[in-house]
């Protein structure tokens, strides 16, 4: 699509910023019950894994540490979906897993591919 030619960047850094406030979210449910309570107790792994949402998220929405937060979260992310999904079916769609596995597989990417625009590391680069 030749109208959206140019703006990779952009979208990229969207991408960046929507996924780390979204796994912020996940974090912030845990600890602040917002905007609603989470719906399990809290288990030192889940404590583990909302400090780690609330952390990383945080850094990758603002750009900073960029890579080794994603790293932490995609991982995070793994060892959630392999102890908490994948025990309980073989297929995503079927054990719930599907966002969580996204989660990873994006943490990924952004770990390979750095904070690029809009992010604190880019306009401490200039």
């Amino acid at each position: 699509m030749k109208f959206l030619d140019g703006f990779g960047e952009q979208a990229y850094a969207l991408l960046r910023v929507v996924a780390g406030a979204l796994f912020l979210a996940h974090g912030a449910q845990k600890f602040f019950a917002f905007p609603a309570a989470f719906p399990y107790p809290l288990t030192p792994m889940l404590y583990a894994a909302g400090t780690i949402e609330l952390v990383a998220g945080g850094l990758i929405i603002i750009g900073l540490f960029t890579r080794p937060a994603a790293f932490i979260a995609s991982g995070m992310a793994a060892v959630g979906y392999w102890t908490a999904h994948a025990t309980q079916g073989l297929y995503p769609i079927a054990n719930g897993g599907e966002t969580i596995i996204l989660y990873c597989f994006i943490f990924l990417f952004i770990a390979t591919r750095g904070a690029g625009i809009w992010s604190v590391e880019g306009a401490t680069k200039k």
